[in-house]
């Protein structure tokens, strides 16, 4: 399956949203996904189901001035 993940192309056989993060090592509470512009809740990756070229936004708050 062909992903976008943060603007880049991807290919995959992983099929669930949170095994993706894991697999990318993208692991925390702090996380926010979205997937094609819809926020995804942290409680809802698990059951999240990805489909082929979805777009995925992994983002993670910055610290700084």
């Amino acid at each position: 399956m062909k992903l976008t993940i943060n603007g880049e192309d991807h290919q995959t056989d992983i099929s669930i949203l949170s095994e993706l993060l894991t697999a990318l090592e993208y692991e925390g509470d702090w996380l926010a996904t979205a997937v094609n512009g819809e926020l995804v809740h942290r409680e809802d990756r698990e059951a999240f189901a990805l489909s082929d070229r979805d777009r995925i936004e992994i983002l993670s708050p910055m610290q700084g001035g």
